[in-house]
Order: structure tokens, then sequence, then C-alpha cells
């Protein structure tokens, strides 16, 4: 994608001091910005689109989608057939205590019977694309430094701006607009200059993952590990929170990695990498994870739960995806709910600037019950999701979890149907109706 292929003539975001407006600033152009963006241009408003890094590039991922996903890639008009690179699965296939099961995706009520695979340097590129197409001013290599603020307002932003190279040229930027949505990410400097710190109340996940050339790259199901090795703080070899996954990508290479939850009292005195290592030695040689057929390096990257940064709107700024911590604590899955906030999150933008377009208070009114919607959608799932990652936080917990839960199919159908979230909350199954009850009475994240 090239760089400058979308400016607008006579912008000047090229030349030091530049300054630029419109009705919405997006910064991050991942999953959750990029959708935000598409809809949003897509309902007529000028989106700008800011994003550090040139496409394509690389994010620390698993490359997989779960039918929640693939909903939200459908819903937002993606096509994703097979002959374009999209490997399709199944279902999940779970490995722990020397068993193996395959759980093929529920048919729910509004979902698709299939997840895919699509690595991060693609699937990123063809997001931001398709909000290009939309409408929306995708800028590349800037560097958004900091909010510009009237008062406690939020009225745009401040960056620097990168060259081919990613380093920074010298030259600035000013963007300014009455909303700006931050999707930019766990860090999120946006969120943290305005003093939303994230939330220690709210468990955090780390992922670390490697691609290898391996015979396994075709699979028609995901494949997740409940059996991590790991030592607590007496050196005791136990079992860690999280899982690890092998997901086939279909070019020759695999995707390999674990996710690990703080609630292990082992968690921050630990090298996930060297788990990774050890994890996958103790795999069949024919299935070539070692180092030599590593691609690239291991890279890891922190995963927040939960909604752990809030509020998700105030003053002028949203916050989309990683940034307001939208990642599952059942599985770490992020991309559909960045992607459904962003969904949602458009709709309240779109009538807010509708009902406000020359009223600034009716806009505030409007856009303030953006965290409402939010807590609606998953508040009380995201709180469910809590308590589960607080219990297998004890390695022994986990231990009769695996040994006692993977045999029993019907109950592990279950399981993964609640961890993918793909209960139906107007279905009228046995798991439809339970899933109803426990949102229903969990308050809200």
């Amino acid at each position: 994608m090239s760089d400058t292929s979308n400016l607008t003539p006579g912008t000047g975001v090229n030349s030091a001091d530049a300054s630029e407006r419109a009705d919405v600033i997006v910064v991050g152009a991942g999953p959750g910005g990029s959708t935000m963006a598409a809809y949003l241009a897509d309902a007529g408003l000028d989106v700008l689109l800011l994003e550090k890094t040139r496409f394509p590039r690389e994010k620390v991922c698993g490359d997989g989608l779960t039918p929640r996903a693939v909903k939200e890639l459908d819903l937002l008009g993606i096509p994703t057939p097979e002959s374009e690179g999209w490997i399709r699965n199944k279902g999940l296939r779970l490995v722990g205590r020397g068993m193996r099961l395959q759980v093929d995706w529920p048919e729910a009520s509004g979902f698709p019977t299939y997840g895919l695979v699509r690595t991060r340097q693609d699937f990123d590129d063809i997001l931001a694309r398709h909000a290009v197409s939309k409408g929306a001013r995708l800028l590349q290599g800037v560097n958004v430094t900091e909010p510009l603020r009237e008062g406690s307002q939020v009225v745009g932003v401040r960056a620097k701006l990168l060259g081919e190279d990613g380093r920074a040229t010298g030259d600035t930027a000013t963007y300014r607009a009455p909303l700006v949505v931050a999707a930019d990410g766990n860090s999120s400097r946006l969120a943290l200059a305005v003093g939303r710190e994230k939330r220690e109340d709210r468990p955090m996940g780390v992922a670390v993952r490697g691609y290898y050339t391996s015979p396994r790259t075709h699979d028609d199901y995901l494949e997740s590990w409940l059996e991590l090795p790991g030592r607590d703080e007496h050196g005791r070899e136990v079992l860690l929170p999280g899982y690890g996954w092998i997901f086939g990508v279909g070019d020759g290479t695999s995707n390999v990695g674990i996710g690990i939850l703080n609630t292990s009292k082992a968690f921050g005195r630990t090298d996930y990498r060297e788990v990774l290592k050890r994890w996958v030695a103790q795999m069949p040689a024919e299935w070539t994870f070692t180092d030599e057929t590593l691609v690239g390096d291991l890279r890891g990257a922190a995963l927040p739960m939960g909604f752990n940064r809030t509020p998700h709107y105030a003053d002028g700024l949203m916050l989309v995806g990683d940034s307001g911590g939208m990642v599952n604590p059942f599985n770490g899955e992020g991309i559909a709910y960045a992607m459904e906030a962003a969904r949602l999150g458009s709709e309240v933008v779109a009538s807010a600037f509708t009902r406000g377009r020359h009223d600034d208070a009716a806009r505030e009114r409007v856009l303030e019950t953006y965290p409402k919607v939010m807590k609606d959608a998953l508040g009380g799932y995201f709180t469910l999701g809590r308590h589960f990652a607080t219990i297998i936080g004890n390695p022994q917990l986990m231990k009769l979890a695996v040994t006692y839960g993977l045999p029993r199919e019907d109950l592990m159908k279950l399981v993964v149907r609640v961890m993918a979230n793909l209960a139906d909350p107007k279905g009228t199954s046995t798991t439809d109706r339970l899933y109803s009850a426990l949102t229903r009475i969990t308050p809200s994240a």
C-alpha cells in the first residue's frame, strides 16, 4: 500500500508543522481502528486514519479467527474466499493429559460454522485497504505523540512524521477533530496522557509466538494444548494458567505460540520464550518445530483483558480494542472484540454527528452513551471471564480441570462454546439458557 496514494492534494502532511482537520481521527490502523474508520467513512463522515508503521506490517498474534471474528468480517463486507488465502477451519482440537478431542464450531444462531486463519501482516493490510475504499484517509508513518486539548476536551492529536525507514524525519503534524478514537493498542499513549491508567483488578495476559516451517501447515482445526510446563516460586513443576496453540497458516509454516495469564504466582518471573521452547521440544520430531525451522524471531505482546482501562469514552476520546482492554479473558481473543467495539462505537458516533453536527453539547450527550453500550454488549461476559482467569491461576485446579474435564465430550463442547462466546443470548438450547442466566446475574465489567 503506497504511503501517499491516499493523501489529498494540498494537505501538506509531509511538511514541517502540518495541520489537517477531519470529523473523526482514528489513531491506529489495526482491526479496531480500520473497522471503525470503514464504518464511519461509509456513514459519510470525514475520517483520518493514522498509522505509525507502514503496510504490510507484522503483529504478534495467533492469526486464528473464531466464528465470532468471522461474523464481524461478514458484517464489514470483507470477502474471505479460500482462493485468496483465507484458511478455513472446522473447530478446535484440545490436547491435554495424553488425550486429544476435536470439537466442531457450534451451529449457533448468527455465527458461521467455521473459523479462519490469516496472518496479521495480510489481515491488517486488508482491513486498512477496505477503510480506504469506503473513503477514509489513511496516513502512514504518523507517530502520534500526544492528544491536543482545549481544557479537558481532546480536540485532536500531535504527531511526528516518520520516513520509509521508520525513523523520524524531523517534521511534525497537528490533526484536529471533534472526536479522537484511540485504537493505539495496549500501551495507548493517548489514554495514558488523559489519565486513563490500567486497572489492577483486571487480568492481563502475555502471548509469545513464532512461525515454524512444518508439515502441519495445513490443518482443518485450530489446536489448543491445555498443559504448559512451568515452575512455581519454589522451583517445582506446575501447570501455567494458559494454553499453547498450533495454527496451520497454509503457506508452509505453522503459527505456534503460548498465552499465559497473570493470575499465576509465577507471572512476571517466567521466561515465556523459554516456556515456548520447552513446550515445542516435547512435540514429535516430524512436526519440525525447532530453532532451525523458526522463521524470524519469537515475539511477545501483552494481552489487556476484561475492560482493563476505562472509561471507554470521555471528553472527546473514545477507546477501541486493546486500548480499552477488550480482550476475552477466557481465550485471549482480541480481534473479534476490537471489531465488534468498532462496529458498535461507529453506530454511536454516526448518531452523535447526525444529532449534534452543529451542537457540541448534543453530540457529547450521545457519545457519552458508548461506555454503557459496551457494558451491555460484553460487560457480564467479561466479568465471568475474570472469575475464570482467577480460578485457573491455581495450578492444582488447572490440573483437575484438564484431567477430569477433557474426557467429557459434552462438557467440552459447552466449554468451547462459552469460551469462544458463541452462545446465542436469545437461543433456547441448554447452553444458550445457561449463558443468558449467568450473564444476567453477573455484574458488568
